[in-house]
């Protein structure tokens, strides 16, 4: 092969790879500015811990939601485990709280239907706490959950 032959393969090689490279180099090699923004479209709960512990764990040691027995002790009966009466642990408490709520429908959340009674519309559970949702102590656990779904 001449070297004219050979210049000239180079030289089109080099415009092919020029000519490819450039969109490549364009739209798939730059790094962004900013990270991508996040999906959007569901409930955020941001639960608040004072009003936990002002509002929400009142309601549980008054109505013995505790490991006591085999109730919220974890184990094979449920995941909704809590502390213990004699070593209670209001951040544990919190937390597997906040677990059984559910922000997109927060009337339907675990911690809410759970203990009501079947014809105010509870679901299937061994002890039945609030007859209504108009209880008080329904209530102030119901307002715990919007005031962390609206903030």
């Amino acid at each position: 092969m001449n070297e004219v032959t050979r210049v000239n393969r180079l030289t089109r090689r080099a415009a092919l790879a020029i000519l490819l490279g450039s969109p490549l180099a364009a739209f798939g090699c730059v790094s962004p500015t900013s990270p991508p923004a996040a999906p959007s479209g569901g409930q955020a709960f941001t639960p608040s811990y004072s009003l936990f512990q002002s509002a929400v764990e009142p309601v549980l040691e008054r109505q013995g939601c505790d490991a006591g027995g085999d109730c919220h002790g974890g184990g094979p009966r449920g995941a909704f485990e809590l502390s213990p009466a004699g070593a209670k642990d209001p951040a544990f408490d919190f937390q597997q709280v906040s677990l059984q709520v559910n922000p997109v429908t927060p009337d339907s959340s675990r911690i809410l239907t759970k203990p009501l009674a079947l014809d105010a519309g509870g679901v299937p559970h061994q002890v039945k706490v609030f007859a209504s949702t108009s209880d008080t102590d329904y209530v102030a656990i119901r307002s715990w959950i919007l005031a962390g779904v609206n903030r």
